[in-house]
């Protein structure tokens, strides 16, 4: 009885993370695969670069929708998406060879990778809650290290195939096969209600205006997070480039730094930012901003390095800890829904951060522009107070 009762919380435990490993085995070959991508659909940088916006137009409306979907047809649902997300990446290899096409294709992306997002982190937000481990955390940096894994290996497989339908059928096999791991194990483990953590308050009756405000403005608080994150992981190699005069294989350090730093810093505070989620929030949103001030001022590339490095330990930390903490007083049963809130409200930084960052850059330099992102994790230090009452009042 003890091996039935063990083997369905172990399957419990590891599915958010077969979720987030698809997810990040995903974004590594498209990152790496974009520069084959436009040379298939023949298209200019500019015309590629409004095509990417739709990978946002595609997931806003979708990440909207799944939460309701997660919530009516249970966790499952996250391998199905994962699934998807897999299998679009082999159609667009397959149709993008026009504009449209590529457009059509980017676009469904966009929604299969929303929806997926928005799944996959209901899951890793319920089992945390149910098992009382930092499985947020710990799932996002899982993302953060399988993005790099793949990055590399599927720019080593460019090199040697150059061929763009071999890299997305590759990822698919991985991502298709976690995301039937995902719905394998959800299968396993049986419906059960959620136990709040010794210690949790109650939650509150507020009215569901009240409740939608306070997911709304969690939400808007994750886009700062998600918006300085983006800026770091975008910028640092153009930082290396413009200021320092690196060449590219050193300026390729700074967002392999980055990344790096992200995954190791989840994984290695994952249990205190479960213990004491307010207190990380203020220690990391200091040292991002000390981070952000010492990679605009730094005189050398290694103090420059230093800064980012200080920032990815701090940026790493907000939005994972901002959505567990915002998450743990909401039901199992209305969970996606509060997740779609949260999540496509942080999403808007995600997209509006490099459009932010190139509005300082061309003002001041891109070097300087870095105090322009300590202005965001300084202005989210100034609004963790507030957290309590929202996450409290985000509870039916």
């Amino acid at each position: 009885m003890s091996t039935a009762i063990a083997r369905p919380a172990r399957l419990l435990s590891a599915a958010p993370f077969f979720g987030f490993a698809g997810f990040g085995a995903f974004w590594g070959v498209w990152g790496a695969t974009l520069p084959v991508l436009r040379s298939q659909a023949g298209v200019s940088d500019a015309r590629f670069g409004i095509a990417l916006l739709l990978v946002g137009a595609g997931a806003l409306p979708a990440m909207l929708l799944t939460g309701r979907v997660v919530d009516a047809l249970g966790l499952r649902v996250a391998g199905v998406l994962l699934v998807l997300l897999g299998v679009m990446g082999v159609v667009l290899s397959v149709v993008s060879v026009s504009y449209a096409a590529l457009c059509v294709g980017i676009l469904l992306v966009g929604a299969s990778s929303g929806a997926a997002d928005v799944a996959i982190n209901t899951l890793a937000a319920t089992v945390e809650k149910r098992t009382g481990r930092p499985v947020v955390a710990r799932s996002h940096a899982a993302f953060s290290a399988t993005v790099a894994a793949f990055s590399l290996g599927a720019g080593a497989l460019t090199g040697m195939t150059d061929g763009l339908l071999v890299n997305f059928g590759a990822g698919a096999v991985v991502v298709v096969a976690l995301g039937l791991a995902v719905v394998a194990a959800m299968r396993s483990v049986p419906a059960q209600n959620a136990v709040a953590p010794e210690g949790q308050d109650a939650p509150t009756h507020a009215g569901p205006r009240s409740r939608w405000i306070a997911l709304v403005m969690v939400g808007a608080i994750g886009a700062l997070a998600f918006a300085s994150e983006n800026a770091y992981q975008t910028w640092a190699a153009v930082l290396l480039t413009d200021a320092f005069t690196a060449s590219p294989a050193l300026a390729a350090v700074a967002p392999a730094a980055f990344a790096t730093t992200a995954a190791l810093a989840r994984f290695t505070t994952a249990t205190i930012t479960l213990r004491r989620p307010i207190a990380t929030l203020v220690v990391a949103c200091v040292i991002a901003t000390t981070g952000g001030i010492l990679t605009a001022f730094a005189p050398t590339l290694p103090l420059a390095l230093v800064g980012i490095i200080a920032a990815a330990v701090g940026t790493s930390a907000l939005f994972p800890t901002l959505l567990s903490y915002g998450l743990r007083s909401v039901p199992d049963e209305s969970r996606g829904r509060a997740t779609s809130a949260i999540s496509t409200v942080a999403y808007l930084g995600f997209l509006v951060g490099p459009a932010y960052f190139g509005l300082l850059a061309d003002a001041t330099g891109v070097q300087k522009a870095f105090v322009g992102i300590s202005a965001l994790t300084a202005v989210l230090l100034a609004a963790i107070p507030a957290l309590p009452a929202l996450s409290h009042t985000a509870a039916p």
